[in-house]
Parts: structure tokens; sequence; C-alpha cells
């Protein structure tokens, strides 16, 4: 299976209760011979994270550290009416957009309505992936989901660290097998993080990609295995992949 290239769902100290830098973080990107890190923030909703006005000065920080190219999105939590917990303009500033449901700011509606507000979330133009759709103390329709990131352009997420967790992530795996299933069938892309809140969880996909050769899922569906096919993914040109953000 070809080389993960982009670990775009990362954490750092703003975040509050992550424990590494950006420059930490870059650094141990580089280590493991990565070509870009994303750091993806956790957005309001989550105790401790970052107030929004961090994303207004993206641009003082440099798109490449330590080699390694840096992209800036952000963890933006799916609400229960359906919004996203990020106003436009900030998601306006971001590279990239990742919806996902965290029950510190998401109470369980059934996997219907959690499904329809989750797919109204991935309407929106800077979303392009969603993290770990794993765990059914919030459980989605994967038919349903599956259908939704084909029709919007969204990437589900196979998050390494669900997996270094399972029991905290209720079905987790089994969830992962139906949602793959279909990503096969329906020609679905995915993508493949760490969720890493340290500089050691950088770049550590193995668990990920261990599942992915068991269920023998087709690499050309993997977003973040080649350079020009993540840029494409979320809209950019490598050349715009090196200019600060707005």
């Amino acid at each position: 299976m070809k080389k993960i290239i982009a670990d775009i769902h990362t954490h750092t100290i703003a975040s509050g209760h992550a424990y590494g830098t950006i420059r930490e973080m870059a650094r141990a990107a580089a280590y493991k011979h990565l070509k870009f890190i994303g750091f993806s923030e956790h957005a309001p909703g989550i105790p401790g994270t970052v107030d929004p006005f961090y994303y207004c000065n993206l641009k003082v920080i440099p798109r490449v550290i330590n080699g390694v190219g840096i992209l800036h999105g952000c963890e933006i939590n799916v609400l229960n009416d359906g919004t996203l917990s990020l106003e436009e303009r900030w998601i306006s500033r971001l590279d990239y957009g990742i919806a996902g449901i965290h029950t510190l700011c998401y109470e369980d509606e059934g996997r219907e309505k959690n499904t329809d507000n989750l797919i109204s979330c991935m309407r929106h133009e800077k979303i392009f992936f969603v993290s770990h759709p794993d765990d059914d103390h919030t459980p989605i329709n994967y038919e349903r989901f599956i259908a939704a990131a084909k029709e919007f352009h969204v990437a589900p997420e196979i998050n390494n660290s669900s997996l270094l967790k399972p029991d905290r992530r209720l079905n987790c795996v089994e969830n992962y097998k139906t949602m793959l299933k279909l990503c096969m069938e329906q020609r679905v892309p995915v993508v493949v993080s760490s969720d890493a809140h340290d500089p050691s969880g950088v770049g550590n996909f193995k668990l990920a990609l261990d599942f992915l050769k068991a269920v023998d899922f087709d690499e050309e569906l993997i977003v973040n295995n080649d350079v020009d096919k993540l840029l494409s993914f979320i809209g950019m040109t490598p050349e715009q992949a090196l200019l600060p953000p707005l």
C-alpha cells in the first residue's frame, strides 16, 4: 500500500487538550517524512479550544516548516440543529474543514436525525472531510452518509486514534467495515488520519493502514497518499499551497 504523505487531522496546544506546538508537530512530520501536515484545531464547543479570532492571522505562519508543507483546517462540530459550530467568516479563511460529531457538544438524536444533521453540515463548500464517523454513541445511517459523501465531495476519515481505543468508540471496527464496503461499491474516497494530539502521534497510521489492508481496500480511493490527489481534492494547486492563507 502506498505511503501516506499528509496528516491532515492533528491538534496543537491551541486546542486546549493537546500538547505540541506548531513547530514541534511540523518537526515530527518531517521526522516521519510527510510532505504535509494539517492543523485542525477544535472549533467552539470543545472546552478550552481556541477563540475563533485565532483563524484571522494564519497568514503569519510559514507555509513550509522543516521542509513540511503546512495546511490550515479546523475540526468543526456538528450541532443538533444541523449547523456547524464555526461562523462563515472564519471558515472562509481555512484551506479545508472537517465536520465531526463530538458528544461534548452534541446530544444523540438517533440514527436518522444524527445522519440528517451530519449531511446538512457536509453540504458546506469548505467541508471536505468527516472526522471519525465510527461511534455508535451517536449512530449514523452509513448508506445515507456515503451517498451524501459522494454527492458533496466529502471524504470520510479512517481515524487511527479511534482504532487505538475501540473500547471507547462503540462498534467502531464493525462500523468501519460497513463504511468501507460502501465506499468501495460507490467509489467514495477516504482520508487516513492520526488525529494526533501530541508530536509523538503525528504520522501514526499503522492501525488504520492495517485495517484497510485487511478489508482489501482500493488504495486509489485514499486521498492523502499522493500530493496532487490531496491538493486537488481540497481545491488547491501546489502553487497555492505555498501561499499564505487569506
